[in-house]
């Protein structure tokens, strides 16, 4: 039980009741303590711009942006290094077969698309995975001209084997953000993904798709 958010409610209640006491403004009921409570949080005014190494000098929104979400995931590859006592060459290896799991068996560039990576990269990763029989191609049940990725028993059982430390990168990558903090991160980040992915998904020269996004934005 979390008795420091319930200390938190205590306060933020008596806190109503005091300045209620004194003004009268609400019921001193449920729905009285939601009225206050939303009316404070418009009052309150929004955090104010953070700083960052450059600012001063005109360096932009979009290029601190950019290159802290570089530093995450280097951050994210020098972590994810220790898992399994390097069994995984990378950490593309397990997050692939995080996918395969999760998502069930799909194509080669289905799998690569998924996450992210060019062909080149992508169909390393997949003949790693094989060669080390974490995952199998298979024919389509739906359709035999096509063949499918999937994770093996094998796959499985080294995935299952590894996944508390796993889990335990990622909590180390999330840092010290609070619960609020998270979803917050989530709910941005998923919205840059949702946009970019649709573009990814046209598969054009990095140039030209480079182009075609900046002109959408403006």
């Amino acid at each position: 039980m979390n008795f420091d958010l319930i200390k938190a409610v205590v306060e933020l209640v008596q806190q109503f009741m005091e300045q209620n006491e004194e003004k009268a403004l609400y019921s001193n009921d449920l729905q009285g303590f939601t009225e206050w409570i939303n009316a404070s949080c418009k009052d309150n005014s929004g955090p104010e711009d953070p700083s960052w190494i450059g600012k001063d000098a005109g360096r932009s929104s979009d290029s601190i942006i950019n290159t802290l979400l570089v530093r995450m995931g280097r951050y994210a590859k020098t972590y994810s290094r220790s898992i399994g006592n390097s069994v995984f060459s990378s950490q593309d290896d397990f997050i692939y077969l995080i996918s395969l799991k999760m998502m069930g068996p799909m194509t080669k560039m289905e799998l690569i698309r998924r996450n992210v990576h060019e062909k080149s990269s992508g169909i390393l990763v997949i003949n790693r995975l094989i060669h080390h029989g974490w995952a199998e191609q298979a024919v389509c049940l739906q359709d035999r001209r096509t063949k499918h990725i999937q994770i093996t028993e094998k796959g499985l059982a080294v995935l299952e084997e590894h996944m508390d430390e796993i889990r335990k990168a990622s909590k180390v990558v999330v840092g010290n953000l609070n619960h609020s903090e998270q979803m917050l991160l989530i709910a941005i980040l998923s919205k840059m993904d949702e946009f970019h992915d649709s573009f990814y998904r046209m598969n054009l020269e990095a140039g030209n798709l480079l182009d075609i996004v900046y002109k959408k934005l403006n």
